[in-house]
């Protein structure tokens, strides 16, 4: 395996081209947007298994510096707040907002030599026995031994794979995020979950002053980004604050946020288990073959770790066929045992009546929960790739 096709420049694109480039393999990445997606999204976190992840590529210095680090986290229900306890020996959180984490890889990228090309958006692909080539709404192509999708929940290269494939599921809830002049009684570093009347919420302090929140608000439908920015951003704040009225300290969040600087995120998916990750000479990375719900605080970490475990799988077995099926051996469980995990939670945010009057029993529950990290977090964010080990071919891949 020698060259390879990398569709979308979020963060599975970049990170998957660094650790190909690292396996000896040339990788280009085509973005179908005509820069980098400045503005789009708002904040994500990156587990330690992540950021671990991040360092086989030589990545995880540059995104911890433009990072938040998240050492302590609180759940709030009420006027009850549980300090939730972390994995010793396990590095915090870092938060980062999604526009400078696509900035620093692609910086990284290009420093290795990957060559990232913007405004090609994929449309068709064509597969020969040595090679797959890429057609693109320009008119252009692009030949190489493989194309791997990291092209997000709504992949057209999955479409490709399996034209049957089923696509992204509505969660329920739009995301919005900003920074509001209320300062919070919690230490620098302290993320506090919490689940208010109106719905769920989180905040924590901001480094260069202000409480940075987050909100998952319960809406009936889908939107997309675009429908969510055309509604006027002082409507938005309107429902926002109608919504968050009650509660201590969202009502202040929302009433000392400026219209100017809310950020929509917009609808908030989750991937149903994706039935086909690869074809012949395709194959899906990141988002595109598994987005669990943000209630995980994996998608990223979860992205980053497939494309580096795909780039040891391209590197170490002979043929696209045996490579891409131990590369799904080696990741199917889990990442679907966590979005399993966040699916869970994610029914706990827009509590509603009938869960509100249950949270004095909800809440022990939880309690426990919070209690074990070691069995229920421990997994997750104590994984690291080893590099260095050759990769055998998965049973059904011999």
């Amino acid at each position: 395996m020698k060259t390879a096709i990398v569709i979308g420049g979020g963060v599975a694109g970049p990170v998957t081209a660094l650790a190909l480039h690292r396996a000896g393999i040339t990788a280009t990445v085509y973005e179908a947007y005509p820069s980098n997606t400045d503005g789009i999204g708002g904040t994500l976190a990156l587990a330690p298994n992540g950021v671990a992840a991040l360092r086989t590529v030589d990545a995880d210095q540059a995104v911890t510096a433009i990072a938040t680090p998240i050492a302590r986290t609180v759940m709030a229900v009420g006027r009850r707040r549980i300090d939730l306890p972390g994995l010793a020996g396990v590095p915090p959180l870092q938060v980062v907002h999604r526009n400078e984490l696509h900035r620093v890889l692609h910086d990284r990228a290009r420093a290795a030599g990957v060559v990232v090309e913007y405004g090609k958006r994929l449309v068709d692909v064509r597969e020969t026995g040595d090679g797959v080539t890429a057609r693109f709404a320009d008119g252009s192509t692009a030949t190489a031994d493989v194309l791997i999708g990291a092209d997000g929940i709504r992949s057209t290269v999955r479409t490709l794979i399996d034209p049957d494939a089923a696509g992204p599921k509505f969660t329920g809830l739009l995301g919005f995020e900003a920074v509001a002049r209320h300062e919070v009684e919690a230490e620098p570093g302290t993320m506090t979950f919490a689940f208010g009347r109106g719905g769920y919420y989180l905040y924590w302090p901001e480094p260069g002053g202000g409480t940075r929140w987050g909100v998952n608000l319960p809406h009936e439908r889908p939107m997309s980004l675009t429908e969510a920015q055309a509604v006027p951003a002082a409507d938005w704040l309107r429902t926002l604050r109608a919504a968050y009225a009650d509660d201590d300290p969202g009502a202040a969040l929302l009433r000392t946020s400026r219209e100017d600087e809310l950020q929509m995120v917009g609808s908030l998916h989750i991937m149903p288990p994706v039935r086909h990750w690869h074809r012949r000479r395709m194959v899906l990375v990141g988002d595109a073959a598994h987005a669990p719900s943000n209630s995980s605080g994996q998608g990223a970490s979860l992205a980053i770790e497939s494309a580096v475990q795909l780039a040891r799988c391209l590197r170490d077995l002979p043929g696209a066929p045996s490579a891409f099926a131990t590369y799904e051996h080696l990741r199917r469980d889990r990442v679907e045992g966590i979005a399993a995990r966040a699916a869970k939670v994610n029914r706990t945010k827009a509590p509603g009546p009938v869960a509100r009057a249950l949270m004095p029993v909800l809440m022990p529950l939880l309690i426990r929960i919070a209690m074990n990290p070691e069995k229920t977090l421990g997994p997750e964010q104590r994984y690291i790739i080893d590099w260095d080990a050759p990769v055998t071919a998965a049973p059904a891949a011999r």
